[in-house]
């Protein structure tokens, strides 16, 4: 007999962006896909140090078995940040584990799950694999479509506040949703790692709610390779989370959130530390967008934050993806990140990794993709229209 996976795993499909990882790490390809922070951002020498520090004070209880919940001295440090006590903090293996916990303990199979069309790929994985029901919803310019969400009657909503992946929106009407779970008694996720890498704007204002567990995460501040993360949920919540979590990994790396403690108490570290990221980030945002203002001529504004563009091109992006890594640059195609409602002119772009000079570099490298596919299917005009022809499709950034 021949041992076959489980129904589970017909549920959820494979990740477009994890798929993607292994062409974008070539040396030739520039990878405008995956969200992946820039390695020059990780703070190495602070991680070094406070390991070695860690491992001369205390290596016994650095390298042991910690508690499930979470290293104390950190949860109560992202407790002070929340403005919450702190046994309402149970840290995680990243913020994905943080959802997969809210999902397998909070809902059961069939739970019908709201959440804005495209969505986070990651999200949408675990809410397969749990067997809950998703309803896609629009954005109404506010984030999110608060009738919309009304009229689905779900057990949950999924939203990312700020910076939403990967159109990149933030969500205006955060209170008035927090209100509404409030009213109509469904669980909110909030699911929220991008907060710090703000640089311009204004992050929308959260209110603590018992209807509310919200996710955050260290990768995208200090490094993915630690993988530590957090949930925060009304207190009662934390004892059902932190049983499922004892039977799914025991207790996150207690090296790892002792490493991270560390550095984030460091005196003045973070400050300094979030303030190169954002101006390298904003920098890279602005040469990409720039790129494919002049290059492509899209209507694309430079984001106030964040990772991605989420733009429209006038082909179909699956079928341009292939030509595009022939032609040395890599995407995420918007069909990948679709609830029910596929958008296939639309693509994903990640600024983060790369460099300016190579995000230009990779826009060009985009252009002649275009042109290729557009020869191809003979739907668009054979020569490229260059730098300075009008947007094709209304962008959203």
């Amino acid at each position: 007999m021949v041992v076959q996976p489980g129904a589970a795993v017909g549920r959820v499909r494979s990740s477009a962006i994890r798929d993607l990882l292994a062409v974008a790490e070539r040396p030739d390809v520039v990878s405008l896909a995956g969200g992946l922070p820039a390695p020059e951002s990780f703070p190495v020498a602070a991680i070094a140090d406070a390991t070695a520090r860690i491992l001369a004070a205390d290596a016994g209880r650095a390298l042991q078995y910690s508690t499930t919940e979470g290293y104390e001295p950190l949860r109560a440090w992202i407790a002070g940040r929340h403005r919450v006590h702190p046994d309402r903090v149970l840290i995680t293996q990243g913020s994905q584990q943080a959802l997969d916990l809210v999902v397998r303990t909070l809902l059961d199979p069939g739970a019908r799950v709201a959440l804005v069309d495209p969505g986070y790929l990651g999200a949408i994985q675990v809410l397969h694999l749990a067997a809950a029901e998703l309803v896609g919803l629009p954005d109404d310019g506010t984030g999110i479509d608060l009738g919309a969400v009304a009229r689905a009657r779900p057990d949950a909503v999924y939203v990312v506040p700020n910076f939403h992946n990967p159109t990149g929106a933030t969500l205006r009407c955060r209170r008035e949703l927090i209100a509404l779970a409030e009213q109509e008694g469904f669980l909110l996720i909030e699911d929220d790692p991008y907060p710090d890498l703000r640089w311009a704007g204004t992050a929308p204002p959260a209110r603590d709610s018992d209807h509310v567990v919200t996710l955050g995460s260290f990768s995208k501040v200090l490094a993915p390779g630690l993988r530590v993360g957090y949930l925060v949920a009304p207190a009662a919540l934390i004892r059902p989370l932190a049983i499922v979590k004892q039977a799914l990994d025991l207790n996150t790396g207690t090296l790892a959130q002792r490493i991270v403690h560390a550095v984030v108490t460091e005196p003045w570290f973070l400050t300094s530390h979030l303030a190169s990221i954002r101006t390298r980030y904003r920098q890279r945002a602005e040469a990409l967008t720039r790129g494919l203002r002049d290059t492509l001529g899209l209507d694309v504004a430079v984001p106030d934050g964040g990772m991605f563009v989420w733009t429209h091109l006038g082909v179909d992006t699956s079928a341009l993806l292939p030509l595009a890594v022939a032609e040395g640059v890599a995407f995420v195609p918007g069909a990948a990140f679709a609830v029910d409602r596929p958008d296939p002119g639309a693509l994903r772009l990640s600024f983060a990794t790369a460099d300016p000079e190579h995000l230009a570099l990779g826009v060009e490298r985009l252009a002649r993709a275009v042109h290729a596919l557009s020869r191809r299917s003979a739907k668009m005009p054979a020569a490229y229209p260059g730098p300075n022809a009008p947007a094709r499709r209304p962008t959203v950034a």
